[in-house]
């Protein structure tokens, strides 16, 4: 049995290429800043480019938009200056071999021999350049450019001592945001014997920045970032002064080694393991961190407060990781968790209205839908807002009864309006928005959205003593059924969603497989969006029988029985961006990751395990090895929860629904005990079926268990089969 600690089997070339938009230099777990290599894609690096422009300090993983950072660019040369300033030209060529990305650290070697090194602190990133022996080298600090597509709007920068730079970069946020500025400060371990500025001290956009000349020898830099002022990004890069570059990447891989070791997995496949701990790493590097290390950090009003006691995060794309990152970053890091709700209460009480995708400290109104619904009540079912629950309920009630005025940057349901009067989302492509998205804009994915949110509102309403307003809730729960027609026949299957207009009409050229009305999908996906309604679901199916059918049908099931890997590769959705004109099921984008579920809670458990295992066959050890775009994590931790045998399904009641997990044994370290799940004999190569189950040593027939199990330290066994038809197992 394989003995190594996890953090040897990470890999952060996973998602680098085909649009995953992971980047593989060096961050700390939820780390404010980075460092990593720039290319010529929009997400930083990209595994084919050619040509390494720089090493910014600030990356997303998996973000989906342009405007995604790579700022403070910095680029060691030798041999005199470029002739331009442009980092498309003067990036330097690179080879993979000896190219080295893991937790904490990157390694590369350029051409002309030099070889970069980085690393990171929470709030710092850091790179070491190496020079060929007596070669004198210069290091380019660009402030005026930064990812492909990323616009550099103003920038400053000024020479503060011989080892030091500071200044200022204004960048676009995420999704077309608006403009926001980060100041940075740029220390060296040695004094630099010359310097000169590009493009003046400070200005608009265009090509600016310093270089600093050195006498032979390797050269360690430090840059740090902060919203908030100059003083800030001074304090900030305490965390790494008086450390040398080896130290401060062993503090990098000791936190890496602690988080990691959260889960252990058994299995002797090496690729196995490095498929699911990069997964697990890709899952723990967001949200940010937001605040300084004094505790500052500049709100949503834009002024800048203290987290006292607690960090402060940013940066959530709720749309994505409210279906599975949420729950499993609340399971595995209760603390962390508690810090992440606190952090979107005070968007609330800062900016006025809660965040659907927050960037820095603004609202971006990327995405539709109501996601932070159900990303806040499952943070309360998981007790991250102990002591907070009204305070939240208030904010959460607000945000499903009404609309952000018009002056507020917050979309928030700007649907609600219609749904409120009439039971959904009207469809109308006219509707003003106020960022990227809109709600009327998809009316009929929108309205589905806000009715799986308000049933999650309803049961946290019913715990805490509002009666009334559970009632509500529950019953706006089931306003999917508004836009059910009874009517519409595709691929042989009649009744699908459709949207309608503000009068009432259905929208005349809507089909199943288009576009219109639907975010990011189509009909045939977000019709198993309603996992709160099953039995209304497979009423409007037909029953059970003719459920399972089209589930046969979604899946592409008796071709996926035959051949598991072909199937999720060749007929469901390929491509990250494939999501309109599609009648199957698409695992690279968020809508129906829970679908594979839909035949657990229909009555049909093996075949969850069927779809789930076929599922993972697209992760895999390689630069495209992430389906999609990994959207800050939420695609990474689906394999994860899926890999254990779990997956949470419903928002708001705290239940994971189980299926055969891939591994014979795992462990899960959670700060109030081990979860162990067992399932002698798993092999992930075939497909394998849950034939019976105990929890704690106990049969259990039912195909869940809750949060409050796990947390008491629960002990899952499951008993495997290759034949479905011995698969009995949670089939009354």
């Amino acid at each position: 049995m394989v003995s190594v600690e996890p953090i040897a089997f990470v890999n952060t070339f996973i998602g680098t290429k085909d649009d995953g938009n992971t980047f593989p230099g060096a961050s700390m777990p939820f780390g404010k800043a980075q460092s990593s290599p720039i290319g010529s894609h929009y997400a930083g690096y990209r595994y084919d480019d050619p040509v390494i422009r720089g090493f910014g300090h600030f990356f997303l993983s998996g973000a989906g938009c342009w405007e995604q950072g790579g700022l403070v660019s910095v680029l060691p040369i030798t041999g005199g200056l470029p002739e331009t300033f442009d980092h498309k030209v003067y990036g330097a060529e690179y080879s993979h071999e000896g190219e080295v990305g893991k937790p904490g650290y990157y390694r590369v070697s350029l051409a002309g021999g030099i070889t970069v090194e980085c690393t990171a602190t929470t709030r710092c990133g850091v790179e070491r350049f190496t020079f060929p022996d007596g070669v004198a080298g210069t290091v380019l600090v660009n402030v005026g450019q930064a990812n492909d597509k990323e616009p550099v709007f103003a920038s400053a920068i000024r020479v503060v001592d011989d080892r030091t730079l500071a200044g200022t970069v204004t960048a676009q946020a995420f999704c077309g945001g608006k403009p926001y500025v980060t100041h940075f400060t740029t220390t060296f371990d040695r004094p630099f014997r010359t310097s000169g500025i590009w493009g003046g001290a400070s200005g608009a956009s265009g090509l600016r920045g310093a270089w600093v000349g050195f006498d032979p020898g390797p050269v360690t830099a430090a840059t740090a970032l902060s919203q908030v002022d100059p003083a800030g990004a001074a304090a900030n890069l305490g965390e790494a002064r008086g450390k040398s570059f080896d130290e401060l990447r062993g503090l990098a891989e000791a936190a890496w080694r602690e988080e990691l070791a959260s889960v252990e997995i058994e299995t002797d496949d090496a690729v196995d393991r490095t498929v699911f701990y990069t997964a697990l790493y890709h899952v723990l590097l967001q949200p940010l961190t937001g605040n300084d290390v004094d505790g500052r950090y500049r709100g949503f009003d834009n002024e800048v407060h203290r987290a006292e006691g607690w960090t402060c995060h940013e940066y959530f794309s709720l749309w994505d990781t409210y279906r599975g990152h949420n729950q499993l970053l609340a399971l595995l890091r209760p603390e962390r968790a508690r810090d992440v709700a606190r952090s979107l209460l005070a968007v609330h009480e800062q900016g006025g209205w809660l965040p659907r995708w927050a960037y820095a400290n603004q609202e971006t109104n990327t995405m539709t839908g109501d996601p932070v619904t159900p990303f806040l009540v499952d943070l309360w079912r998981f007790g991250a807002l102990e002591g907070l629950e009204e305070r939240a309920y208030a904010a959460l009630r607000e945000n499903a009864a009404g609309v952000p005025a018009v002056g507020s940057p917050f979309s928030g349901r700007a649907g609600n309006p219609s749904y409120l009067a009439q039971g959904y989302v009207q469809y109308d492509k006219d509707f003003p928005r106020k960022g990227q998205d809109v709600d009327p804009h998809h009316g009929a994915s929108a309205t589905f959205e806000y009715a799986l949110a308000d049933s999650a509102l309803a049961i946290m309403a019913k715990a805490l003593g509002h009666d009334d307003d559970a009632a509500v809730f529950a019953a706006r729960g089931l306003n999917y059924r508004t836009l059910w027609d009874p009517t519409v026949t595709d691929r042989g299957f009649t009744g699908f969603p459709r949207p309608k207009l503000a009068d009432g009409r259905w929208l005349p050229s809507a089909t199943p497989q288009d576009d219109d009305g639907f975010h990011e999908g189509t009909a045939w996906q977000y019709q198993w969006l309603v996992q709160q309604d099953v039995p209304g679901l497979v009423e409007r199916l037909g029953g059970q029988e003719a459920a399972v059918a089209r589930l046969d049908d979604f899946f592409a099931y008796s071709d996926l029985v035959v051949d598991p890997e072909d199937t999720a590769h060749d007929k469901w959705v390929v491509g990250p961006y494939e999501y309109y004109n599609q009648f199957r099921y698409n695992p690279n984008n968020e809508p129906d990751l829970h679908a594979p579920w839909m035949y657990t809670l229909v009555g049909r458990p093996w075949k969850t395990s069927a779809v789930v295992r076929a599922a993972q066959t697209l992760f895999i050890d390689g630069p495209a090895g992430v389906t999609g775009n990994d959207d800050l994590g939420q695609m990474s931790a689906w394999y994860v929860l899926s890999a254990l045998g779990m997956y949470p399904v419903v928002p708001g009641t705290g239940r994971f629904v189980l299926h055969a997990p891939r591994y014979a044994r795992a462990v899960l370290h959670l700060a109030s005990g081990d979860v162990v799940v067992e399932a002698p004999g798993a092999d992930p190569a075939r497909l394998q079926y849950v034939r019976a189950l105990t929890v704690d040593a106990a049969d259990r027939d039912e195909a869940w268990v809750d949060v409050e199990a796990l947390r008491a330290g629960a002990s899952l066994v499951f008993t495997l089969t290759d034949d479905p038809a011995e698969a009995t197992w949670a089939t009354t």
